[in-house]
């Protein structure tokens, strides 16, 4: 009986101690699992603390002048009277026998070199108004100018025109497109809340004359190649077929008094 008490007490003895083992063994384990869970979770935490969202870049503009070299081929037109002392688009009063021209975005005393694709003809201007508003047309020469490159009599010509000097101290270029010129100015404002509704901005330009001509321009666009992707749209979205042109907005946020 005392062997079998003995026995009873030492095997009752080692099922607690191996008891008591399972238990701190566990508990280990419970204490490792939470360690490696709280290492997981601190470097979620870093991940998430040096994950950054990367902005899209920014809409460069486009440079206020146009680069020495830069060249653009088309037809040539010319223009004297009614416009002969009128005031031009950079304010100057347009004088037809002055070496200089109209182009829709160049900026204003930029010097261009013109040459006539078919007799060979050469002559330079400086960009003083804004136009020509007539599709395939890239730039409107005074009558001097087109008398050297003796196409006063077919009164247009095909050209390439180079950049040849720019001015100095230019303003950043914003670009809006036109889409009509109207003498009665009913019809303007017409076409002005339609462009307004439909594209969000629109306004209209007044060019001084006998009669007036209200000139429609839509959009502030910050490069002349998102200037025209908004003409494509507003070609797209139009009943009527207008005639778009992107025109550079001077710094007084128009484009200038210019012609039609």
């Amino acid at each position: 009986m005392r062997f079998l008490a003995a026995n009873g007490r030492r095997v009752l003895r080692a099922i607690r101690s191996g008891a008591a083992d399972v238990i701190i063994g566990g508990l280990r384990r419970i204490r490792i699992l939470a360690a490696v869970a709280a290492l997981v979770s601190l470097a979620g935490c870093a991940h998430k603390r040096h994950a950054r969202t990367v902005p899209p870049p920014p809409l460069s503009r486009t440079p206020a002048v146009m680069p020495l070299g830069h060249t653009e081929t088309g037809l040539a037109s010319w223009y004297g009277y009614p416009y002969h002392g009128r005031a031009a688009a950079n304010g100057e009063i347009y004088d037809m026998e002055k070496m200089t021209a109209a182009h829709r975005t160049m900026p204003f005393n930029t010097w261009v070199r013109v040459y006539d694709l078919d007799n060979g003809k050469t002559t330079e201007v400086r960009i003083t108004d804004r136009g020509p508003f007539v599709d395939g047309r890239i730039i409107d020469l005074s009558r001097a100018a087109a008398r050297e490159l003796a196409m006063l009599g077919p009164g247009t010509a095909r050209v390439r025109i180079e950049v040849v000097r720019a001015p100095e101290g230019a303003p950043s270029a914003t670009y809006a497109v036109q889409v009509g010129a109207f003498q009665d100015r009913t019809n303007a404002d017409h076409v002005r809340a339609e462009m307004a509704a439909s594209f969000g901005s629109a306004r209209l330009v007044s060019r001084s004359g006998n009669p007036p001509v209200w000139r429609v321009l839509v959009g502030a666009e910050p490069t002349e190649e998102s200037a025209n992707a908004l003409a494509a749209r507003i070609r797209q979205k139009s009943v009527e077929s207008l005639a778009c042109f992107v025109v550079r907005l001077d710094s007084d946020g128009l484009s200038g008094d210019g012609r039609p």
